[in-house]
C-alpha cells in the first residue's frame, strides 16, 4: 500500500495504529519550523537523510524534500535518551512521500522491508484551532504499520511506540510555546 495517494492511511486498515494529538498555544509557522528544524533532532534521536544506501548525506543537503531517504537511528522505545535495557536500539529507514509547507504536512513510508514483511506510513500535520478565543494550533501524527513485522512490533512494542509519540507531540508543544513567548 503506497501513501502516494497525497491522504493518510486509513486506520481501520493497519494492523497496528499508533498516533497522537496536542494543541499547541503557538501558530502554526512557528510549529512547522520546529517541526521541519531537523538540525535540532540530535537533542533526542540522530535523524538524517541519506541515499538510498543509508550513507548519510553531507550537511549542505540536509534539506527534506519528497523522494528523500531519511534514516532515524536509534529509535528509542520506549523514549528514553539513554541506551536500550531490554531490546537493541531499532532504527526506521523510510523515504519522504509528502512535504507540503502550504499545508503544514509530512509523511513518509518505510522502505527497508517487503511491504508484504514490513509496511508503515506516518503522517504529521498542523491544523489551526480556535481554542478559548484564540488562534491555537492542533499537532496531530499517525503511522499505519501492516505486514507479518506489523504482528510482532504490536505485540513487543506497541505501547512504547505510543509513549514516543506522547513524547514527540510533548516535545514540539514545549519547543513551540518557548519559543513563540520568547
Amino acid at each position: 500500500m503506497s501513501s502516494n495517494q497525497g491522504i493518510p492511511p486509513l486506520a481501520s486498515g493497519g494492523v497496528l495504529v499508533v498516533s497522537a494529538s496536542i494543541v499547541i498555544d503557538a501558530p502554526r509557522d512557528t510549529v512547522w519550523r520546529n517541526l521541519m528544524d531537523w538540525g535540532s533532532y540530535h537533542e533526542c534521536r540522530n535523524q538524517r537523510l541519506t541515499d538510498a544506501s543509508k550513507v548519510p548525506l553531507p550537511v549542505s543537503e540536509q534539506t527534506p524534500r519528497v523522494g528523500s531517504h531519511m534514516l532515524i537511528h536509534p529509535v528509542h522505545i520506549p523514549p528514553s535518551l539513554d541506551p536500550p535495557k531490554l531490546l537493541p536500539a531499532s532504527s526506521a529507514f523510510v523515504v519522504i512521500t509528502a512535504l507540503d509547507s502550504d499545508n503544514y504536512r509530512c509523511a513518509w513510508e518505510t522502505v527497508n522491508f517487503p511491504t508484504w514483511l514490513l509496511h508503515s506510513v506516518r503522517w504529521q500535520a498542523l491544523v489551526e484551532v480556535l481554542e478559548d478565543g484564540r488562534k491555537k494550533t492542533r499537532y496531530e501524527t499517525i503511522e499505519v504499520f501492516n505486514g507479518l513485522l506489523a504482528y510482532v512490533i504490536k505485540l513487543l512494542v506497541a505501547g512504547g511506540l505510543r509513549k514516543g509519540f506522547v513524547a514527540m507531540a510533548e516535545g514540539l508543544k514545549k519547543r513551540s510555546e518557548e519559543r513563540h513567548t520568547a
